[in-house]
C-alpha cells in the first residue's frame, strides 16, 4: 500500500518538475535591427496580454508564451505585415481576451452599454434630486 501510494504521489508531483526543453523563440529577447520596425513591434506588444500571466503585457512578460508572442510579431513585423493585420490574427487565434483594446461586438456591446446606461440614470436621479432641494 505505501508503495502505491509513493508511485502515485511520484507520477502527481512530475509535471511539477518539468521544464521547457525547447529553446526560446529566435525573436522572443532579440530585437529587430531596423529601428522603425522594432518600434512598431514594440507598440504593438504593449497593447496585447501574456495569456499566462494576465496582468502584463508580452512586452513586459518573461513567460515562454510571451516570448513566442513576441517572436511572431517581431518576424510578422519584419515580413511587413501591419500591425492591424497581426492583431487580428493573434485575437482569431487567441480571443479577445488578448488585446488591451477590446472590440465591441454582437457580444461585448453591453459591456459598454451598460457603464453608460448607469452613468445617465445616475444623472437623471442626481438631477431630480437636486430639482426637490430647490423647491
Amino acid at each position: 500500500m505505501k508503495r502505491i501510494v509513493l508511485i502515485l504521489a511520484m507520477l502527481l508531483a512530475f509535471p511539477a518538475f518539468a521544464q521547457d526543453s525547447l529553446p526560446p523563440a529566435p525573436y522572443a529577447y532579440r530585437q529587430l535591427d531596423d529601428p522603425e520596425q522594432e518600434a512598431k513591434a514594440q507598440e504593438l506588444m504593449e497593447t496585447l496580454r501574456c495569456l499566462k500571466c494576465q496582468s502584463q503585457s508580452i512586452a513586459d512578460s518573461d513567460a515562454p508564451m510571451a516570448g513566442d508572442m513576441r517572436s511572431q510579431v517581431r518576424m510578422r513585423i519584419a515580413a511587413g505585415e501591419e500591425p492591424a493585420a497581426i492583431r487580428a490574427w493573434l485575437v482569431e487565434r487567441y480571443g479577445d481576451y488578448v488585446s488591451y483594446a477590446p472590440r465591441v461586438t454582437s457580444l461585448t456591446w453591453p459591456l459598454f452599454a451598460v457603464p453608460l446606461f448607469l452613468v445617465t440614470l445616475a444623472a437623471v436621479l442626481l438631477r431630480r434630486r437636486f430639482a426637490r432641494a430647490s423647491k
